[in-house]
């Protein structure tokens, strides 16, 4: 029976909190998202005096009539994010047990689910070798988004992706309209971090999401081994490896994995990225309510 990426029990717990925005925002009107700028919402914020050239029809006369001075009301604005969710669909993400594929779409259900509650858009972005292609139209509202997850469900995952050129051909990335999440293993040789400085030029605020399998975090081998890569083309590909596992060797494989992650904590802090790295064999309870909390990511 194909377990569920999202149940009802789950997204009870998630309409209780909602993604906290770093970045100034720009987005659309409509939304949740409180600016530091006055707007045009219901709801009210301040006085100011009356300038010349203010829309009269905004004057308070009961301050008028208590300070015989003009006073205009100011309300909250309120803008409606954009935020786009680009998924690694490549063969290397079907590793470990549970896949990390799966543990992937919960990840990209639970982020998906916080933006619509906020009333924020969505895009779903399936990056397939160096381009990206749609889940599904733009989804907004709850109706959209279970339609969105029910097609995410079925999503495969093969071959090799090159984030950066996957990102690159994506159109309408918008400048300043919400968060860009990319959740992948990022176990790649092809130089993604250009990927997250373009999306910072383009003052997006960035996510970084690592989804490791166990086998990758602590593996547990010896001996003569052949390691096949996951995105090879061909059995003899240069890329699989024959190798004399011991103990040594897997010490030596831990601290480079180690440095590996450090290296992108390094390039994320450095940028103001958030990043998380996490096993699939953890809860997505525990990524949202610990590992999102702990990078103030929800409130």
């Amino acid at each position: 029976m194909k377990e569920r990426i999202i149940d009802d029990k789950f997204i009870e717990r998630l309409e209780a909190i909602t993604l906290a925005m770093k970045i100034p925002l720009n987005g659309f009107f409509g939304g949740n998202h409180r600016t530091k700028l006055y707007g045009s919402s219901v709801e009210f914020a301040d006085f100011r005096e009356y300038n010349l050239g203010d829309d009269i029809r905004r004057i308070d006369w009961n301050s008028y009539a208590r300070f015989e001075k003009y006073f205009i009301k100011q309300y909250v604005d309120e803008r409606q994010m954009h935020h786009q969710i680009f998924l690694d669909c490549s063969n290397s993400m079907l590793s470990g047990n549970p896949k990390k594929a799966l543990f992937a779409k919960k990840i990209v259900a639970a982020m998906g689910f916080l933006s619509v509650s906020c009333m924020d858009k969505t895009s779903y972005k399936l990056m397939y070798q160096d381009k990206s292609m749609d889940l599904c139209g733009l989804v907004v509202g709850k109706q959209a988004y279970y339609h969105a997850m029910g097609l995410l469900e079925n999503v495969k995952f093969e071959g090799s992706v090159d984030i950066t050129n996957a990102i690159l051909s994506t159109s309408n990335i918008g400048k300043s309209e919400g968060m860009t999440i990319i959740v992948s293993d990022f176990l790649t040789e092809n130089d993604w971090k250009k990927a997250v400085d373009y999306l910072l030029y383009n003052k997006r605020q960035v996510m970084l999401i690592q989804v490791l399998s166990n086998e990758e975090i602590d593996p547990v081998v010896n001996g003569r081994v052949i390691f096949l890569d996951s995105e090879m083309e061909h059995p003899l590909d240069e890329r699989n490896l024959k190798m004399n596992i011991t103990r040594a060797s897997l010490e030596v494989y831990k601290q480079a994995l180690n440095d590996y992650i450090n290296d992108i904590k390094s390039f994320c802090s450095k940028r103001g990225v958030d990043f998380v790295s996490i096993s699939c064999e953890d809860s997505i309870e525990r990524f949202v309510f610990k590992k999102l909390q702990e990078l103030e990511v929800i409130s």
